[in-house]
């Protein structure tokens, strides 16, 4: 039976990362990177298309599992007849090459354990040419070489175009895997010492983790949270991927699948304020510093996207050899919305600079000159349609989130200016008008008066969850009854039991997809928000309380979730729905220890 997308965990190095099942099997890894091609892909495929799986021999799924507290170190426990083992994985923070590690501790009896490897290059197509090496397995193919090794040493032998491996440990007995990834060209990197790497591994992260100023209810939730966005970061750049994963899909059995391993503009803004109240302003300023590399060059050019180290060309294709994710077919790498038009960017963009510039981080060279040329170019770009910040692939609408993120846009840079006249440049009386422009715009054609509600896009009767954000970005003030007349519709058409969908997929979807998909978790916290924003403090609490435990038993999020079957929906770990909890638990329970 094919694994739910909540019974995996995490693990990563802050340069790629590995989802683990519940029942052992590492089934995810992509080397070296996040957006590199994955040697375990079993979690869109099957066995032969690449996992590792460590467990007692004929056990199935684990008896407990947990991550050591505020770390990206998971402990897997069986309880057997013969007695209980411990599988710790981690992938230490590199020097050089990227490395896997895997301990086996026997707790109480006598356990067999047995470990399968299967290593299966670019996307689990390619099978290596395996050989011993000085006490190693030693898997090439192109490019790409991993070694495997043991300490103690165990027996292992070839099967199936895998190695296996069984051996007993005692109470107190270990056995530790290793498996380092290097460029098939290049000698073997140093090895490492795996219980070494493992101390050194607890002892960062929680150091890591005590920089956290939030100290409300939930700590331990926006802890996992930060975490999680922190293992999401690709650290020798700062950008930070929207998900570890690819075509996990938004509907079981559906179409909606979609490559996330590259950084969104659009959530900028919103992780930036997640990390700065949390008190990671390094990490907030290496996010900043990932932004303007990304958007220089011509302001036309802009995308919505780019890679981890800022590049522009993610050309989406299909993996046909891969069954998908529970039969959800098909499987995409790379994603071509990078080529769409989507205006909220600029306003996201304008507001992340902003942001930053408030919150007293650095000034970097050129940012205000690059600001301003933003702003020249979306002085006439703002009245096109667009693909929005969905990206659907229905059509371009005039919808009505980007054009209050255009007004965002302005208003910062007004905002700015008033506040720095000696930065200079800029047209400030130009950038004021035009600011009242759109705004009268917005009220006057995105706005049903008979329904008292935004809508989706000029002259549409739909709703869209990004109309929630209307009293965050500060377009109209939370009391405002066109404010709270929409928050009241989105909860009546696109809420159940205050989980949120984006907008509506029945009937002619603005998106042109068919099929649907599950209700959208940062959508659902942005529904929090906005209750607590107009005066529903109760009733936001409530549904976060429920927000949380959606959680799985680590802590961790996908980007929707199904409430009918009650299962986890879309790529996992999402960093937007964690940027949504912690920004939640700071708006309802921060006060002064937030910052």
């Amino acid at each position: 039976m094919h694994p739910h997308i909540e019974d995996y965990a995490l693990i990563g190095d802050q340069q790629t990362a590995a989802l683990v099942s519940a029942d052992g099997s590492v089934d995810w890894l992509c080397l070296p990177r996040f957006d590199s091609a994955a040697c375990f892909t079993k979690l869109l495929g099957d066995e032969d298309n690449g996992h590792w799986r460590i467990a007692p021999e004929g056990a199935e799924r684990c008896t407990r599992r947990a991550y050591r507290r505020d770390t990206l170190v998971l402990d897997t426990e069986w309880e057997t007849e013969d007695g209980a083992v411990r599988v710790t994985d981690l992938m230490p923070q590199r020097d050089r090459a990227p490395d896997l590690v895997r301990i086996v501790e026997g707790l109480s009896g006598e356990v067999t354990v047995r470990s399968v490897l299967r290593l299966r290059f670019d996307h689990g197509s390619i099978v290596p040419w395996v050989r011993r090496s000085d006490g190693h397995r030693v898997a090439v193919a192109g490019p790409d070489s991993a070694w495997l090794r043991s300490e103690p040493e165990v027996h292992s032998w070839g099967q199936d175009f895998g190695t296996h491996a069984e051996f007993t440990v005692a109470a107190g007995e270990k056995v530790a895997f290793v498996l380092t990834w290097h460029p098939s060209h290049e000698p073997r990197p140093p090895l490492i010492d795996p219980y070494m790497s493992l101390e050194h591994s607890v002892e960062d992260w929680r150091e890591w983790a005590a920089r956290c100023r939030y100290d409300g209810p939930h700590r331990d939730a926006v802890v996992r949270s930060l975490i999680t966005l922190k293992a999401l970061t690709y650290q020798p750049t700062g950008g930070i991927v929207a998900a570890p994963t690819t075509s996990l899909p938004e509907e079981p059995g559906g179409v909606r699948n979609w490559d996330y391993r590259f950084c969104w503009l659009r959530d900028s803004t919103l992780t930036l304020g997640a990390l700065l109240s949390a008190g990671y302003l390094e990490e907030a300023e290496a996010w900043r510093d990932w932004l303007l590399r990304a958007v220089a060059g011509n302001p036309a050019d802009l995308q919505i996207m780019y890679g981890v180290a800022g590049e522009r060309r993610l050309p989406e294709y299909e993996l046909p050899w891969l069954s998908g994710f529970a039969g959800s077919a098909p499987v995409r790498i790379g994603n071509d919305a990078v080529n769409q038009l989507q205006l909220d960017v600029y306003g996201e963009v304008m507001d992340s600079l902003s942001l930053a510039r408030l919150a007293g981080m650095r000034p970097r060279p050129q940012m205000w000159e690059l600001q301003c040329a933003l702003m020249e170019f979306l002085a006439t770009a703002w009245r096109e349609p667009d693909e929005g910040l969905w990206e659907v692939r229905g059509g371009r609408r005039q919808f009505v989130h980007s054009k209050v993120m255009t007004w965002v846009a302005l208003d910062r840079a007004v905002r700015t200016l008033e506040d720095r006249p000696e930065l200079g440049g800029g047209d400030l009386d130009g950038w004021r008008a035009l600011r009242d422009e759109v705004h009268r715009e917005v009220c006057e054609k995105g706005y049903d008066p008979v329904r008292n509600t935004f809508t989706q896009y000029y002259g549409s009767r739909e709703l869209d969850a990004s109309l929630l954000l209307v009293p965050r970005v500060g377009f109209l003030p939370p009391d405002d009854p066109r404010v709270v007349g929409t928050v009241d519709a989105i909860g009546a058409e696109l809420a159940r039991d205050g989980l949120v969908r984006r907008y509506s997929t029945e009937g002619d979807p603005v998106d042109g997809l068919p099929g649907g998909e599950g209700t959208f978790l940062v959508c659902s916290f942005w529904y929090a928000d906005a209750l607590h924003a107009t005066g529903r403090t109760k009733e936001a609490r409530e549904l976060f309380e429920r927000l949380v435990g959606l959680a799985n038993d680590v802590g961790l999020l996908a980007e929707e979730y199904d409430p009918v079957a009650g299962h986890q929906l879309g790529n996992f770990p999402q960093a937007f729905s964690h940027v949504g909890l912690v920004n939640t638990a700071l708006a309802l329970f921060g006060g002064e220890e937030a910052g």
